[in-house]
């Protein structure tokens, strides 16, 4: 017996169960009528995003062309020059959008960017990577005025087709120095500094990144990529000129950011930037930190920075092996070693952002070269779309646009066709994803495996989605396949799309029903899945992770119930903004610092849902940078880390994954060891350091504790000696 949801009356599309909500973003797949911005999905685990380079899609508006500009190309071949793409065109393609499923749309930083030629003397910020101003639109991509109406229609159109805007940044650098703009950098046209005169140390002057620097965890901070003038996010104009471009952007409607190059920005002021992006709006956050495997130096790194930072991370150790087992012939049994390994390594795996083809590798369809790449790339697709994590379709991918290393993978969008298999593949997919909560934040479970064939579960509570893939040029016959479907016929979901089957879930065993033997025929994909009602409450995620009392979080799941019951954090009940049955949107009350247990209570009900933990800063975030001067002696693999009284600086703990650091030094600085951190404003916070040795061996400083009160709000410093 399937118990009601109490939710506003439901529909089947499908066979999926959906709410009002969902109906409303089924709709929008469909493509039968007019959705408004109350139909955005709840949180941002049930999304699809689609990355675009505005400049390559299409162009709406001919009359920001410039054609006499020597950075245009009225060819439109050269891809090293803009070639017309604007917000205009992508406003027009928002319904072709809408039909594929998208419900996220990444766009190209709509930033001004340089404006005049670079060393090589042809190239064109196109793709948005070369900031001029921090708050003005760039007139290629808007109007000659630089106007923001462009980029506000093209955001209300999004809004009001069910899909939210998030907008690339790029905190790291402006523009290439030594040449062209020299790495001007202006605020609403009003100059602040270029990399001539640089007050105050405006910017990094430190050489270009080479070789195993890009994995040094000091010279990927500091030193500089491919000449761009690199900011220096601890000067105080810098750190506030960067903050209040993403507030513009924010009341410009912008839903979330992708944080370029999250490597090599100073790591612990981006906490702070996220914490300010959180404090001023809901919104989602992911950035790009390219270590390919967790053999790189810096995997560790990365998993506390994405751990602990609020900013999730575009998952290339999972694209790696996803090119490699699906381009390249590789075994699932590697794949399916990755997603056990990041089950492991992640604490908010779910919001890792997962993809097929990117804008700095070559695409999918370049690197596989046998007969099947378009089936490898359906099998490829249909992984993401169903993996842990949210999925991002790069443009063109469903087009079948090929293209090898940079820039030849940013070619202009060849075609807006909606009958291909891989737009329907994103199309059917996105739907369950909107429906079943399975995909957006069940577990992962491998139910059969072999090189070429692999069927995973995702199961949140009852909801279960299950995926079968042969990628194969042959049938492989699977017998003794247990998964969570209960006793019954489930047809494949994708209705043979790509020659998938039905399942007879027939025997309950152990760990679940087995299934009568079947046999996936070559290069197939099935999907099967069950989505019952459920008048419990089940807490799938909060966005974000951690924040100070004051900020209002999303409260994801399903089964909470139409009518306003309440929320936790720990025994203390929080303000409520907004619910619905399958969002909540919550103030973090006024506790003190520490991790608690969030949980929901349906209206009239006396029992709690699953808990979520939470981290709660003492107060908004601003970035110190700590200075120990010499500091215990260290012998190559020995690190010095910085620990205290605070949830931030980890709360007095020795252990490496939760201590602040390694801090970093360099030959000329040694035994002087620094780093930023992000530390609760106005506050008097106590701390000391360790010295942690290669073996694990723990030596604390001597003395009493330091104590400093921080600034109230921009930047800081503290510079002490060790304590002998």
């Amino acid at each position: 017996m399937l118990n009601t949801k109490e939710r506003a009356p439901t529909e089947r599309v499908n066979g999926c169960r959906l709410s009002a909500i969902g109906l409303a973003a089924a709709l929008v797949v469909i493509g039968t009528g007019a959705v408004d911005a109350q139909a955005l999905r709840p949180g941002y685990n049930r999304d699809v995003i689609y990355q675009v380079f505005v400049d390559r899609f299409f162009d709406g508006s001919t009359a920001n062309n410039y054609a006499s500009d020597p950075l245009f190309d009225s060819t439109g071949t050269n891809l090293q020059k803009y070639l017309g793409g604007d917000f205009q065109g992508l406003q027009a393609k928002i319904p072709y959008l809408k039909n594929m499923g998208v419900t996220a749309i990444w766009v190209t930083s709509p930033l001004d960017n340089r404006n005049l030629l670079a060393l090589a003397g042809s190239t064109a910020p196109y793709h948005g990577y070369e900031m001029r101003d921090t708050e003005r639109p760039d007139e290629h991509f808007t109007d000659a005025a630089q106007s923001w109406t462009p980029f506000d229609n093209f955001v209300t159109t999004a809004h009001s087709n069910g899909i939210k805007v998030i907008v690339d940044f790029a905190p790291n650098h402006s523009n290439v120095r030594g040449s062209g703009d020299n790495g001007t950098l202006n605020k609403n046209g009003v100059f602040q500094a270029n990399y001539t005169t640089n007050p105050a140390n405006f910017f990094q002057t430190g050489p270009n990144m080479g070789g195993a620097q890009w994995d040094s965890p000091y010279e990927t901070q500091y030193y500089t990529i491919y000449d761009l003038s690199d900011l220096n996010q601890t000067n105080a104009t810098v750190d506030n000129l960067l903050k209040l471009s993403v507030q513009n952007l924010q009341t410009h409607g912008v839903d979330g950011f992708r944080i370029d190059a999250t490597k090599h920005v100073n790591w612990g002021w981006q906490y702070t930037l996220a914490n300010h992006i959180y404090t001023n709006k809901k919104s989602f956050i992911f950035g790009e930190w390219v270590a390919d495997d967790s053999g790189n130096p810096l995997y560790g790194d990365l998993l506390k920075f994405t751990n602990k930072s609020g900013i999730a991370e575009l998952n290339f150790p999972l694209f790696t092996t996803i090119n490699s087992v699906f381009g390249q012939g590789g075994s699932f049994t590697a794949l399916d070693g990755v997603i056990n390994q990041q089950q492991t390594d992640f604490a908010y795996q779910n919001d890792l952002v997962n993809f097929v083809d990117n804008h700095d590798r070559k695409r999918f369809l370049t690197v596989d070269t046998s007969a099947q790449d378009q089936q490898h790339l359906h099998a490829a697709l249909a992984f993401v779309l169903t993996a842990r994590g949210i999925p991002c379709i790069y443009y063109g991918t469903e087009q079948y646009l090929q293209g090898g290393d940079d820039p030849d993978n940013r070619r202009k969008m060849p075609a807006f066709n909606e009958t291909t298999t891989a737009f329907n593949l994103i199309k059917k997919l996105s739907t369950l994803r909107g429906a079943n909560e399975a995909l957006a934040y069940g577990s992962t479970q491998q139910r059969w495996i072999n090189a070429n064939t692999y069927i995973f579960e995702r199961k949140f509570y009852n909801s279960v989605v299950v995926v079968a893939i042969n990628k194969a040029n042959a049938s492989q016959a699977v017998s003794g396949l247990v998964t969570s479907l209960p006793i019954g016929t489930y047809s494949d979901y994708l209705t043979g799309l790509v020659s998938g089957q039905s399942l007879v879930s027939s025997t309950a065993v152990a760990g679940g029903f087995q299934a009568a033997s079947l046999t996936l025929p070559a290069n197939s994909i099935s999907v099967w899945q069950t989505d019952p009602s459920t008048s419990s409450a089940q807490l799938g995620n909060v966005t974000p992770t951690h924040a100070q009392p004051g900020v209002k979080v999303s409260i994801t799941g399903q089964g909470f119930g139409a009518a306003t019951g309440s929320v936790k954090f720990g025994t203390t009940v929080a303000t409520i903004t907004s619910w619905s049955d399958q969002e909540i949107i919550a103030t973090v009350p006024a506790v003190t610092q520490g991790t608690y247990a969030v949980t929901v209570t349906r209206s009239g009900s006396g029992t709690a849902s699953n808990a979520f933990n939470f981290n709660v800063y003492q107060a908004k975030l601003v970035p110190v940078t700590f200075t120990i001067n010499n500091a215990a002696p260290t012998n190559p693999g020995d690190n010095i880390y910085l620990t205290g009284n605070t949830i931030e600086l980890g709360n007095w703990s020795t252990n490496k994954a939760v201590a602040v650091g390694a801090m970093l030094t360099t030959p000329t600085t040694y035994p002087n060891w620094w780093l930023t951190v992000g530390v609760p404003a106005g506050k008097s916070i106590e701390f000391k350091f360790i010295r942690i040795k290669a073996d694990g061996t723990v030596t604390w400083e001597a003395g009493a504790n330091h104590v400093v009160t921080t600034p109230a709000s921009g930047v800081g410093n503290v510079n002490v000696t060790w304590q002998y």
